[in-house]
């Protein structure tokens, strides 16, 4: 109880000066000079002792006769070291809201989730669906199609082999269509800004802006090349677009260009966009499922030497696509991007 009680004969000195002055006044008045000898501190101890006693133990009461400023060392340090934890606290989550506004600012409708009928199962249903059909109709179906044909895509020439692609192409996203249609045909009638799909809106100025991120999108390319330089290129198409381009056959490049233009484009983004985004923001915020799709978009090409510049991808047309919640926008600037991708290579 002494300790308690300690702070009387020897004012404790806290790193605040202004304090520290206020405390020194205080302290002349009440306890006599500033260094006091033990003669003059003695008789004043013996007294003030049952008095401290009482303000440490008794509860605060605004009626009561013993005036808290005579006790200026009263909870001092708790009021001056308490409120600094409280105040970075109170940043951090200012911090926190101010992004929270930023985000969605940037995103219109960021705080109107969509309405998702299904849950995780279904997701992964189809995803796992789609995937599997991607793979079966491009290695096993076409092929065997084209054998029995009495065709070989080995011995075909530039525009056979551009057509072949681009029946492959056709075949795969009408695979993922049908998936996607019976996976989700007992949940129908679907809400109505599910696969939405119009010309009209304010979509303009985001595919624009979009479109001012190709280049850095070619930079990230050129950035996952070099940190994974012995990795060979893992689509076998990309070789045949090429020597088509290097031949200079018109009917060929005009056939790769539909392929990479218009029909991977509708049917990535129905998938990724039109349906993977949308479902994850039943367990998750609106930014948080652009990113997944994004990565899933990416992981879904095959391609570790083009991981970066597909997620950041990704995330652009998620962005396009979550502000204005049409398929058409996101179509574009996938198609766009496609057609960038195709021009660079014919220089």
């Amino acid at each position: 109880m002494s300790n308690l009680c300690h702070p009387l004969a020897h004012p404790p000195t806290l790193p605040f000066p202004p304090f520290s002055r206020i405390r020194f006044s205080i302290s002349s008045r009440i306890y006599g000079p500033a260094y006091p000898n033990s003669r003059s501190l003695q008789p004043f101890s013996k007294t003030s002792k049952k008095e401290w006693k009482i303000s440490c133990f008794v509860p605060h009461d605004p009626s009561s006769s013993v005036n808290k400023s005579e006790f200026p060392g009263n909870k001092a340090p708790e009021k001056l070291v308490k409120p600094q934890f409280d105040q970075s606290k109170e940043e951090c989550n200012c911090w926190i809201r101010n992004f929270q506004k930023a985000v969605n600012s940037f995103f219109r409708n960021h705080g109107e989730a969509w309405t998702v009928p299904w849950t995780a199962e279904t997701v992964l249903q189809v995803m796992l669906l789609w995937i599997s059909s991607f793979w079966f109709v491009g290695s096993w179906i076409i092929p065997f199609l084209a054998h029995s044909a009495g065709f070989s895509k080995e011995t075909l020439t530039y525009r056979g082999q551009a057509l072949y692609s681009l029946l492959t192409d056709v075949a795969e996203g009408l695979a993922g269509i049908a998936i996607l249609h019976r996976c989700l045909s007992r949940f129908r009638p679907l809400p109505g800004n599910w696969f939405r799909f119009s010309l009209k809106g304010n979509w303009q100025l985001d595919v624009g802006l979009g479109c001012l991120m190709f280049p850095l999108v070619n930079r990230l390319s050129q950035l996952n090349i070099n940190m994974l330089p012995t990795l060979p290129t893992s689509q076998v198409g990309a070789s045949s677009v090429e020597q088509s381009i290097v031949a200079r056959d018109p009917v060929a490049m005009a056939l790769y260009a539909v392929v990479v233009s218009v029909c991977a484009p509708i049917w990535e983004e129905i998938i990724f966009r039109g349906f993977l985004l949308p479902s994850l923001t039943r367990y998750m915020p609106v930014w948080c499922s652009i990113l997944v799709s994004a990565i899933a978009f990416a992981l879904a090409h095959f391609n570790a030497q083009r991981m970066l510049p597909l997620v950041f991808l990704g995330v652009v047309m998620g962005v396009v696509f979550a502000r204005s919640r049409n398929l058409f926008a996101s179509m574009l600037l996938h198609s766009l991007w496609n057609g960038f991708v195709f021009l660079d290579l014919m220089k």
